[in-house]
């Protein structure tokens, strides 16, 4: 399984590339290019330009549909991947849950895509997507429908549903994401308060 980094959205509400943000001490992307490392043996970043990722060790892939959304992103992430399913994360969740990632990947033997329900619904950019989705996303995208979703029922599809999240990310953080400078600072706040609290406890 290949993991993957979605990093081709335009930041448009954080008013500059998210993906950059310095976060506990290291750019977002390179925390959770890092983390993916320990879990896949191939890890790739999606979308953007090579330049701001150069020193990451990693392959920067563009858009092979460009301006298509998130749903382009992870089209590229799933063809571009060297093995048959992808690990696809946002470059804006700062909050890595490998336990929850390797619960994913034990499921995903049987299934063309594997996503979590939270009690705020689907997330697919925190799902692994098989190269069997390809045909029927490239349909969509040649059709202008880019919801994501759309294309599930034509695929096998397992559910990480709320009663396992609540054991795997009981903090509910998993799928937090950063959009704007307020979202980034409450999260920041929030990492740096579970610093804090670790230091103590030791």
């Amino acid at each position: 399984m290949t993991g993957v980094v979605l990093a081709g959205g335009k930041s448009s509400r954080m008013g500059t590339n998210k993906a950059l943000l310095t976060f506990g001490g290291r750019r977002l992307i390179e925390r959770i290019v890092a983390a993916l490392r320990d879990l896949f043996p191939e890890v790739l970043v999606i979308g953007g330009t090579p330049g701001p990722y150069d020193d990451l060790g990693v392959r920067v892939i563009p858009d092979l549909i460009p301006e298509k959304g998130s749903l382009g992103g992870i089209y590229t992430a799933a063809a571009a991947a060297s093995h048959p399913h992808a690990f696809v994360m946002a470059c804006d969740m700062p909050f890595f849950n490998a336990s929850l990632i390797r619960y994913m990947q034990a499921l995903a033997a049987d299934a063309d895509l594997v996503i979590p329900r939270s009690a705020e619904g689907l997330q697919p950019l925190h799902a692994i997507y098989g190269k069997a989705c390809l045909p029927h996303m490239e349909e969509a995208i040649r059709s202008g429908d880019l919801k994501i979703a759309r294309f599930f029922p034509k695929v096998r599809v397992r559910e990480v549903g709320p009663e396992i999240l609540a054991t795997l990310d009981r903090e509910g953080l998993a799928f937090l994401n950063a959009n704007t400078p307020e979202e980034f600072a409450e999260a920041l706040a929030r990492w740096n308060a579970e610093q804090h609290g670790r230091r103590a406890a030791s």
